[in-house]
């Protein structure tokens, strides 16, 4: 079965964004953009990919989903499937239909649809953000991958918006990188 993956960058206090949803406080270091390119390059968008030399078929992710502000910025900037590479779920219930057919925008229960994709054949699904669909999806998150910035903001997006409800996580694999960014991969602890 394929796996949901949380793939995010975060602050030491668990922030992903500022309060305003701006994240250019996390600079992405050449290091940070080198470990993507290699151990999860579909996490590159589709514009950035040839400039960095992401090339070839897709490997770990052949789906993202994404909250209606993590995909805005791209719309702002003109560019209305950032990751082309993918199938693109964006969850929203104010952004009309997509004009390009490999965005679907998604009005409904993202649980259901994240189950759904999770028992069809194919790579594993990146939940690209923000807080708040990472909070109602969190319960099927089989992997959560952290690159966790050396940086406390005291306030912002957190991680997950959702109420009191613990979810374990079992730490798999640490990968401490030059610029101070460690990244942390946890899978979800069983029972």
């Amino acid at each position: 079965m394929r796996k949901l993956v949380y793939f995010v960058a975060a602050t030491i206090d668990g922030f992903i964004a500022a309060p305003d949803g701006s994240w250019d406080f996390m600079t992405i270091h050449d290091d940070v953009t080198a470990f993507m390119s290699t151990r999860y390059p579909e996490t590159v968008p589709t514009h950035l990919r040839g400039p960095l030399g992401v090339e070839g078929p897709n490997r770990v992710f052949d789906t993202v989903l994404m909250g209606r502000h993590t995909y805005e910025p791209a719309l702002q900037a003109g560019i209305i499937s950032p990751y082309a590479h993918l199938k693109q779920f964006v969850f929203s219930r104010t952004l009309p239909a997509s004009a390009d057919p490999a965005v679907q925008v998604v009005a409904d229960d993202p649980h259901a649809l994240a189950d759904k994709l999770k028992q069809q054949p194919g790579l594993d699904i990146w939940l690209a953000g923000g807080g708040s669909l990472a909070g109602q999806l969190l319960p099927v998150v089989d992997e959560l991958v952290i690159k966790l910035n050396p940086i406390v903001a005291g306030a912002g997006i957190p991680l997950a918006t959702t109420g009191f409800d613990p979810h374990r996580f079992d730490l798999i694999d640490t990968t401490p990188l030059d610029s101070g960014v460690v990244v942390l991969r946890y899978r979800a602890a069983a029972g």
